[in-house]
């Protein structure tokens, strides 16, 4: 093992992966390897395969890419199926699970050897957060990134919400298709009703839950930025819905004329935003590309706090290469607090600033699709 000095993790009971198979996944036509519990190192150059590692883990876990992408894009070039096999230990009992990708079908996901039919029967078995340099950029981009973090985050945590917020989402594919029709046949328009009532339905849960969600999050994420700022900044993260949950099935009516002219929903929680303030000054304008670095690691490190009260368990964390984004204090803000959790970290290189953080429990090099174990040899 390689001795590196301050931070150690030792072996514990709780949640961390076990290990992964894959098998025309990517760049990978075949891959098995094995994960220490506490911090794991995949170093290599640029587009070797890191980052297709923690996509699987992540995949496995949640039955969804990070990056957002559609299953049939993991499929190894020239294939017409992929398969992920991941092995849990979640206090000291041993899950399997196993997904399956297929070209033109849906994907299969089991659990021991039992079909799983949604994401939300995962529930309870993983606990994943992943952080890459993308993360970063959550305060400055548009607000889609910024509902995608807190729909990410809310989703691992409330099956509910997950439930609801897919079924919005069908409903309102279904509410554009038909504004979309309604446009060369009016008789349709009055099919429009429906859909309304049940977007309002569901979009009220989804409003009511992100509030409620955001307010002990926004509490949590502001005592991680004080003590990352040692005090000097005050963070703060509003909720700014698109319409109230008592106005929105009103709204969607008003709407009605517009949304047929642009055969699109303008309201809904497809549209809210967050505000992320320090000392009052809204980031999103006015912070610089510190401040605005800094607030996204406290949103991050308040996500790993956040996750580990209501699961119960720490998460696994997947850092993407994204301490060379980061400068010594921020690095050290993000690794001082993952002493009983499991880490899997993508690098470049076995740089000096790693050497010099913390312990590493199991190292492996990536080179053109494949994961050499280099643990013995040292940095």
């Amino acid at each position: 093992m390689t001795v590196i000095r301050q931070y150690t993790v030792e072996r514990r009971s709780g949640l961390y992966v076990k290990s992964l198979d894959l098998k025309n996944f990517r760049n990978y036509e075949s891959l098995s390897v094995s994960f220490d519990p506490g911090i794991n190192i995949l170093y290599g150059s640029n587009a070797q395969g890191k980052t297709n590692i923690l996509e699987a883990v992540y995949l496995a876990g949640t039955t969804k890419s990070h990056r957002g992408t559609r299953d049939r894009d993991m499929i190894r070039v020239g294939e017409e199926e992929s398969h992920i096999r991941m092995l849990v230990d979640r206090n000291r009992n041993e899950y399997r699970i196993d997904v399956h990708l297929k070209k033109n079908r849906p994907k299969g996901v089991a659990l021991n050897g039992f079909p799983v039919k949604k994401a939300a029967d995962l529930y309870g078995i993983t606990s994943l957060v992943f952080f890459s340099p993308e993360d970063l950029g959550i305060i400055k981009n548009g607000p889609s990134g910024r509902r995608r973090f807190l729909d990410l985050v809310l989703c691992s945590l409330d099956r509910v919400y997950l439930y609801e917020l897919t079924k919005y989402g069908k409903i309102l594919s279904q509410r554009n298709a038909l504004l979309h029709e309604a446009a060369f046949d009016a008789k349709r328009i009055s099919e429009i009703d429906i859909w309304d009532m049940q977007l309002a339905e569901t979009g009220k849960i989804i409003i009511r839950k992100r509030a409620e969600f955001l307010e002990m999050f926004g509490r949590t994420a502001s005592e991680k930025h004080k003590l990352l700022t040692d005090g000097k900044e005050n963070l703060e993260i509003i909720y700014e819905p698109n319409v109230p949950d008592n106005l929105m099935e009103d709204k969607t009516q008003r709407n009605r004329d517009y949304d047929l002219r642009t055969r699109e929903t303008h309201a809904g929680p497809h549209r809210d935003d967050l505000c992320i303030r320090v000392n009052g000054m809204d980031l999103r304008v006015y912070g610089s590309q510190g401040q605005q670095r800094t607030a996204a690691v406290s949103m991050k490190t308040a996500e790993i706090a956040v996750t580990e009260k209501i699961r119960k368990v720490s998460p696994v964390l997947l850092l993407d290469d994204v301490l060379s984004e980061l400068d010594r204090d921020r690095q050290n803000a993000l690794l001082g607090g993952i002493s009983n959790t499991q880490t899997i970290i993508t690098c470049t290189g076995l740089d000096d600033y790693i050497a010099s953080s913390f312990q590493a429990n199991h190292i492996f090099r990536v080179s053109s699709g494949s994961v050499v174990d280099e643990t013995s040899e040292g940095i």
